[in-house]
């Protein structure tokens, strides 16, 4: 049956799309003379996306209850279109069709149109997505559905020029008035296809969670890896953060050096390459090319937070200098162009810019010419030429150069006359006088929306690089964050908020925003020792498993039990560039059984794991994060107890050391936490490494404990 419906979507989407063949829109954006300047109801908005189509002659609509009875009560078909505000081709479609007032009749005339931000939605964004994948195969932004008027869907893809889209919006609205029955029996379908397709039922057997297992599973991976130019094989390349912080893990703990050669390969690929902000850091969402040259250039929250900790960690393990320039250059861009005064971090610079002829275009903000760099570098520019491939190599488009290194310094310097030292004063200099010019152009634009999931992903990631680099300021900004998140997103019932803007915290949270929120606090807990955040992460896991858990599998809705407007409760497995959520709530609870001796907690989680065993084998790369909580499970796992007046001098010690399979806890003082109890000697520090409820002779030194671990 399933199949059979994929067929029959595949079919429906040809039919009504097939105009699409050889058919190019026209970039008009009005038809009629100037069009009136009248706001429509996302005016009324604050995400930065909505707030761009307020004044469409689309008549739009924001996802609500209201919006969604009006297309009962009006029997209207639905058009969902959702984005986001960093999206380029949103942008270019807006200006194709929904500034298009021939377009806008058809939509006003015939059906409720609502936008939706994915990052404030994205359980909206997750259901429709699924609709379009089944039809199509594919999927991606902007997305465009065509649902009844109980919001099934009928219809979707992504992208359309003005005449697909007007072809379409005709064939639907006429389709619906003279064979209503022939579209209903459809959307039935396709909604159970969408409901089905990502049921997880409970695996009753007991799971064997052996090492041989992960090294088969990483073996078939492999074949994926592009082992040159790092990544997965082909383009478009995605960084992946979860990927290779896995398999990171897995070559130490492997001692497989052709795996860890792979990951050091693709760090250093993606911080020479034009994904890297080479002039003012930070990394675009991805490279269009297979060699990291030509970025995306919108820079997304999510991936810096997830790449600084990605790079700390290979820092730890390598002590590779360019791997901590990495993280701090990243985090200076966050610091300078994402964060606001109360702590928080903004979800995302635009990749479209305005050229100095004031039109939007792609990257503006970042490329260079020849003949502008041969101007402020002067007698530099045949170093910085050859050293950033200002040649055919590293050129982009309409003249314009991506500034993109093929060499090590060490390899480039043997041509050159002078010292690494003084080479990487010239660096630094090169990056200052640009930077400074660079900043005279027409910045992007930032969405200022405040995501509580993504907000934790950086809190952890400037925990990772105290923890790392040890720069007391990391951990200050990780507080303040921390703090902000108690305040602001914690509702007083123990529930969060997913969104926050203009002093106003928004949208009922999702399982995304607890688990990366508890995952963060335990982070916390670990550099600071403060049991606040671990308790006050233990009670956002005690409201996720009353609000959020399917009771039939033990896995975790996206959607808490509170929301009623969808058409069904997501459950969200699959790792992706951010981790699923379930397989982050797993790894809480696997942590938190540790902290609190907590039974139910160990079951739950290894009843999550056990679900997911078969997906692993099928398809590695997509449960990279599944897979960490496997080494947990398959290899030694450390409790590092660390007690006394000393305990954080201690724990700062021996995170100099790269640990990947450890689970740190400490106190200065008595502690009731039942992982501490009674360890506390007053005038000793004792440090307490223990794997499966069995301990080893306390020790006081540091390297004592770390030949413990690594025994």
């Amino acid at each position: 049956m399933f199949k059979n419906l994929v067929f029959i979507a595949c079919l429906f989407m040809l039919v009504l799309s097939c105009s699409q063949k050889n058919n190019s829109g026209t970039a008009s954006s009005k038809d009629n003379g100037e069009n009136k300047k009248n706001a429509n109801d996302l005016i009324n908005e604050t995400s930065p996306y909505l707030l761009q189509h307020a004044y469409n002659p689309v008549d739009w609509k924001a996802w609500n209850n209201e919006s969604l009875q009006l297309a009962k009560d009006q029997n209207k078909l639905i058009v969902i279109s959702v984005g986001y505000s960093a999206c380029h081709w949103c942008h270019v479609m807006e200006e194709e069709s929904f500034e298009n007032d021939s377009v806008a009749k058809i939509m006003n005339d015939n059906f409720i149109s609502i936008k939706v931000d994915r990052e404030e939605r994205p359980d909206v964004d997750q259901i429709y997505m699924n609709a379009v994948q089944l039809m199509t195969g594919s999927g991606g932004w902007p997305l465009n559905c065509i649902t009844l008027p109980d919001g099934r869907p009928v219809f979707g893809g992504t992208y359309f020029t003005k005449k697909q889209w007007t072809k379409i919006l005709e064939d639907m609205s006429t389709l619906y008035k003279n064979d209503p029955d022939k579209v209903i029996a459809f959307a039935e379908q396709l909604t159970e296809g969408v409901k089905n397709s990502d049921l997880i039922t409970i695996n009753k057997e007991n799971v064997e969670f052996n090492p041989l297992a992960i090294k088969t599973m990483v073996k078939q991976w492999r074949a994926y890896l592009d082992f040159q130019n790092g990544g997965q094989k082909k383009a478009p390349k995605f960084p992946m953060p979860s990927n290779l912080d896995f398999l990171l893990r897995y070559s130490y703990q492997y001692e497989n050096k052709n795996v860890q050669d792979f990951v050091l390969t693709t760090l250093d690929k993606m911080a020479n390459g034009g994904i890297y902000d080479q002039i003012g850091g930070g990394f675009s969402r991805y490279s269009v090319d297979d060699r990291w040259h030509v970025p995306h250039f919108e820079k997304m929250l999510y991936d810096n937070a997830q790449l600084v900790s990605l790079y700390a960690n290979a820092y730890q393990l390598t002590k590779n200098e360019s791997y901590k320039t990495v993280v701090i250059e990243t985090l200076e861009f966050v610091e300078r162009e994402l964060t606001q005064e109360e702590g928080a971090f903004y979800s995302s610079l635009d990749a479209d810019s305005k050229t100095k002829e004031g039109e939007l275009e792609e990257g503006a903000f970042y490329v260079w010419t020849k003949e502008e760099l041969q101007t402020e570098l002067g007698d530099d520019f045949q170093m910085f030429k050859s050293y950033y491939n200002i040649n055919p190599t590293g050129k982009w488009e309409k003249n314009h150069y991506i500034l993109f290194k093929t060499k090590t310094n060490s390899e480039f310097l043997k041509n050159y006359n002078i010292s690494e030292e003084d080479f990487n004063k010239k660096i630094l200099d090169w990056k200052i006088n640009l930077f400074k010019v660079r900043n005279k152009r027409n910045r992007p634009r930032t969405d200022d929306k405040v995501l509580t999931s993504w907000n934790a992903l950086m809190l952890k990631s400037y925990i990772n690089a105290y923890r790392v680099i040890g720069d007391k300021t990391y951990l200050d900004k990780a507080i303040k964050n921390a703090k902000f998140i108690k305040e602001n997103q914690i509702n007083e019932d123990g529930s969060l908020f997913h969104n926050y803007k203009n002093g106003k915290s928004t949208i009922e949270g999702f399982s995304e925003d607890y688990a990366h929120t508890i995952s963060a606090y335990i982070e916390l807990y670990q550099v600071t020792l403060d049991e606040n955040w671990l308790n006050l992460a233990n009670d956002l896991m005690e409201y996720s498993i009353t609000h959020f858990v399917d009771k039939e599998s033990g896995m975790f809705y996206f959607t808490p039990d509170t929301e009623t407007n969808l058409i069904t409760r997501k459950i969200e497995v699959i790792d992706n560039v951010i981790p699923s959520s379930n397989s982050v709530l797993a790894e809480n609870l696997f942590k938190l059984s540790h902290y609190y001796s907590n039974n139910e907690y160990a079951a739950m989680s290894k009843q999550m794991l056990s679900n997911m065993n078969d997906q692993f084998k099928s398809s590695p790369s997509a449960y990279s994060n599944w897979l960490s909580l496997y080494l947990n499970y398959s290899n030694p796992y450390y409790e590092v107890a660390i007690s006394g007046a000393n305990a954080l001098d201690k724990i700062n010690e021996v995170n100099h050391y790269y640990l990947p399979n450890i689970l740190i806890a400490g106190s200065v003082s008595e502690s009731n936490l039942p992982i501490m109890e009674s360890r506390f000697i007053e005038d000793d520090t004792y440090i307490y490494v223990c794997v499966n409820g069995a301990c080893k002779l306390p020790v006081e030194s540091t390297r004592a404990a770390v030949e413990q671990l690594l025994k």
